[in-house]
């Protein structure tokens, strides 16, 4: 059995390969399809055909129940949504080639829970083109810059300070991340430039600007700092000026550079440090989010 594992993970891979899956779901759809048949092996089931409905819903009472070998506790939800939706391709890819007729029917409540809102690279164009040239609109783009182009979570790009733009760098500095957890952010040209329109044109036009002494990134028309909320409701402003038919928020932004990055071939690892996730299982939930169409060019 060992042996035709590793000719179906093989065959399973190249099939991945062809279809136009990105690396990283290529590589954790074979892994995960390695860890199902070790669990085939502990019930000492020797070929696919022995394989019942029963089978599979041991097997994700397995996963759920299973100690993270990497920290405390058990699995997360995402390793284990992630885990199923592998072995659904791999259902697919037996089905396809003839080799099996392994029916995968389990229906998670986590993988309701955890679907993700994410915008095309058409409708994040879109978003940029509803931007007004105004001091507004400027710091619309600014906006978008920081929580799609930079993936920030709400509170990391509220909490932005002008400090934190290292603009000769080509760096964000993150210091209120996730856990306390710093960290420095690459902005690419395009973002730089939207930052030094936003900091050097629009946000010292704002009303008492030189009256209030502020250390803050995003500045309300008052020059107080942005709060969250207030950054939420340009987003959401955005969004129907641009027509866009998807609940649209600061979060759907971080989701959507995430998987674009994955779908452009960044690897895992490094979509993962960019996000600043603390392990690879918080990044694992966008493989199976990316579809089969490669990217619709670059932004």
């Amino acid at each position: 059995m060992t042996e035709i594992n590793n000719i179906l993970q093989t065959g399973f891979e190249k099939w991945l390969k062809t279809l136009g899956y990105a690396q990283s779901t290529v590589y954790l759809s074979v892994k995960y399809a390695g860890d199902f048949f070790f669990y085939l092996k502990t019930l000492e089931i020797t070929s696919l055909e022995e394989i019942q409905p029963e089978t599979i819903k041991g097997y994700r009472s397995y996963l759920q129940t299973r100690k993270n070998k990497r920290q405390p506790g058990s699995l997360s939800n995402n390793y284990i949504i992630s885990n199923i939706n592998a072995l659904k391709r791999f259902s697919k890819y037996l089905h396809e080639t003839g080799k099996a007729n392994l029916e995968i029917k389990l229906e998670l409540q986590a993988e309701k829970e955890n679907i993700k809102i994410i915008l095309t690279q058409s409708e994040v164009k879109a978003l940029y083109k509803a931007c007004s040239n105004d001091i507004l609109g400027i710091r619309d783009r600014a906006i978008l810059s920081v929580y799609y182009g930079c993936g920030l979570r709400r509170s990391e790009g509220a909490n932005l300070d002008l400090k934190d733009v290292l603009l000769k760098e080509k760096l964000l500095f993150v210091r209120s991340g996730k856990g306390c957890k710093e960290r420095y952010v690459p902005m690419t040209g395009a973002v730089k430039e939207d930052m030094e329109n936003y900091i050097y044109v629009a946000r010292e036009k704002i009303p008492g600007f030189k009256n209030v002494k502020t250390e803050a990134l995003f500045l309300s028309m008052k020059a107080g700092r942005l709060c969250g909320n207030a950054l939420i409701g340009r987003i959401h402003k955005l969004a129907v000026n641009a027509n866009l038919q998807k609940e649209t928020g600061l979060h759907t932004l971080r989701h959507s550079i995430a998987t674009h990055l994955l779908q452009s071939g960044m690897t895992l690892e490094e979509v993962s440090r960019f996000l600043g996730h603390s392990s690879l299982e918080s990044t694992q939930i966008y493989t199976h989010i990316c579809p089969l169409n490669p990217p619709e060019g670059d932004f």
